[in-house]
């Protein structure tokens, strides 16, 4: 087990934890939630050995993995079914040992091992996670610099799930994750053979993925039991229990305290007044637990405009090729509240870049109207702010005139205070730069408002105060997420963008996510590679050569273990009734070889196949 005990760990002279501890039981899957900036990626790098701690212990069993998705993304030529093979580091070196080992001993107990650790089903292991995360079986032999660095994130998860560490340790999952993939993570967590703890503020991961909640708050850690909807309501339970003890309290030693007054002067009430003096001494103080800040957005209002704000006639869009989505008829007025699904790579981005005025329609007609403001949040754009500028001065830029006190006032209203507003970007939480990004797109009091993927890094309260915000906005909303409670609670039309075609979606939320977890083929999610040249460079040739190579030389690895597998086989001494066990883990190894032999086989003719396409 994980045992955390009377840990104290500060940062630049700011107390995170103070005499915390927690008890983690092995195999437990464990949500870790506390607000933005409380301090849970850094108990990571506590439990990793990454920081010294200043006080208490953290103890692991021996011999422990820890794993996690590493901040250096992979960005090589590697085709991605090799990263993720190699993150497995036990194997991967256990198989070269193989291909040089001379001592008969040594060479029975790589292949023991081997077999321990399931080696010879790894390539389909890999496969399938690469899959489940949105990758088919053709862009698994792609190298990693052929995807963008969210894409680049999903390998390094993928290669971290692969090597299955003891302690699986997971901080905001889902960020890089469409709808489809993080609900593939949640079942592939579910089943998972050993401890997992994950920091999210996903209310739907933390409610089926997990068996408990650790909370990190006033520097204490406390661990409960069950999943995130049944803790919120022990912990509002616990607060009303406390608030009402205080009140008690309070009550009994006002009362005390007014008979003290009252009589202390009187000579024949002294000793009565002495004895309730000394009953106010012992009466120990209930503090009453601090109700959670009330966190806010405050959205400017526009004024209305009439129907419709945005019209789309017959209109197509693309990046100057064939276009992306064609024969759009669609309609926003300035009440809609419009959630887009629809898998990767299929345009739901390019669609509210077209909406946002970024892209232009290359046919048809778009009619917006005359005065309509939009405003545009994307995750990208929070990677973008200066981060050697303060909050402050990001909208001193958007409002020159504007007096500082009102322009705190902004801040303000997006949870940004003194503190935060005059502090550098680059030292503020993925939280205060969201909320940054959030007022920066909304300052203008826009009309129409596209967000795109709007909670990530944002904690559950967080989360929350952005659906009342947009319940009580009076503009339209376009909005895409992997959240689905932000979406069930927020959207009341849903548009599905699939095949080129933008369409509405007649079912339910749940419907949709039925369909994803049933894995139905016209809602699979894949990625969208980088816009590749119409003839292939004289790299790209090459790269792909050297992938037919690679699968050529996996081919002949597997059946050189074929061929000595079958030589032990073919030993009479093997069928004797004292080795019948020996036998029954010989032919599992064979038939596991076979397998790995046959997907090999398809990789292969798959690069072979694109090989050949591109040099027709």
């Amino acid at each position: 087990m994980l045992k955390i005990e009377d840990i104290t760990y500060s940062v630049e002279g700011r107390p995170l934890f103070e005499g915390a501890s927690a008890t983690i039981p092995t195999g437990h899957k464990v949500g870790i939630v506390g607000r933005n900036g409380a301090g849970k990626t850094t108990l990571f790098r506590l439990i990793r050995g990454e920081l010294a701690l200043e006080g208490g212990t953290i103890t692991l069993p021996q011999r422990a993995k820890i794993g996690g998705v590493a901040q250096e993304v992979p960005s090589s030529e590697t085709s991605l079914i090799d990263t993720v093979l190699a993150a497995d580091t036990e194997r991967a070196g256990l198989l070269a040992e193989a291909e040089t080992a001379t001592d008969p001993h040594r060479i029975a107990d790589i292949q023991s091992r081997l077999a321990d650790i399931d080696a010879w089903s790894a390539e389909g292991r890999a496969s399938n996670i690469l899959k489940g995360l949105g990758f088919d079986a053709a862009q698994q032999l792609m190298p990693c610099s052929a995807f963008s660095g969210g894409w680049r994130m999903r390998v390094a998860l993928a290669g971290v799930l692969f090597a299955q560490p003891d302690y699986l340790l997971l901080d905001e999952p889902t960020n890089y994750l469409d709808l489809e993939g993080a609900l593939w993570l949640e079942a592939y967590l579910q089943k998972y053979p050993h401890t997992v703890l994950i920091i999210s503020h996903d209310r739907g991961l933390l409610n089926r993925a997990v068996q408990g909640i650790l909370h990190l708050d006033a520097k204490k850690l406390t661990y409960w039991t069950g999943p995130y909807d049944q803790f919120a309501r022990q912990m509002a339970e616990r607060r009303a229990v406390l608030t009402a003890e205080a009140k008690k309290v309070d009550a009994r030693r006002a009362h005390l305290q007014s008979f003290v007054d009252r009589f202390k002067a009187k000579a024949s009430k002294a000793v009565q007044a002495q004895s309730r003096v000394k009953m106010l001494e012992k009466l120990t103080p209930i503090t009453a637990p601090e109700e959670a800040k009330k966190v806010v957005f405050t959205f400017p209002e526009p004024e209305e405009l009439s129907p419709p704000i945005i019209n789309l006639d017959g209109a197509a869009v693309g990046y100057g090729g064939p276009p992306i989505l064609r024969k759009l008829n669609l309609r926003i007025d300035q009440d809609d509240r419009i959630a887009l699904l629809g898998r990767n790579g299929e345009g739901k981005s390019t669609l509210s870049k077209l909406l946002a005025g970024k892209l232009q329609a290359c046919e048809g007609k778009l009619a917006r109207s005359s005065k309509l403001r939009i405003g545009y949040f994307a995750q990208h754009q929070v990677d973008e702010l200066h981060i050697d500028e303060t909050p402050l001065q990001h909208i001193q830029r958007l409002r020159p005139t504007e007096m500082q006190a009102r322009l705190r006032a902004r801040l303000a209203g997006f949870g940004l205070m003194a503190d935060q507003a005059d502090t550098v970007v680059g030292r503020l939480s993925g939280g205060q730069k969201a909320r940054l990004s959030l007022l920066l797109a909304t300052i203008d009091a826009p009309h129409l408002l596209i967000l795109d993927e709007p909670t990530n890094h944002l904690d559950i309260e967080s989360r929350e105060a952005l659906v009342e915000a947009l319940t009580a906005y009076s503009g339209a909303v376009i909005l895409v997420s992997h959240d689905m409670h932000l979406l069930s609670l927020v959207a009341d039309r849903l548009w599905l963008v699939k095949g080129g075609a933008v369409i509405p979606y007649t079912e339910d939320l749940e419907a949709y996510r039925r369909q994803l977890l049933a894995g139905e083929e016209d809602v699979k999610a894949a990625p969208k590679p980088v816009e590749k040249p119409r003839k292939a460079s004289r790299d790209e040739v090459q790269s792909l050569k050297s992938e037919v190579r690679k699968c050529e030389d996996r081919l002949a690895k597997l059946n050189d273990m074929r061929d000595k597998l079958a030589t032990k086989l073919a030993d009479p001494a093997l069928y004797e009734d004292a080795r019948k066990g020996e036998l029954v883990t010989w032919n599992a190894k064979y038939a596991e070889v076979m397998g790995a032999l046959d997907r090999a086989e398809a990789m292969w003719l798959a690069a072979q196949e694109k090989l050949e396409s591109v040099n027709a």
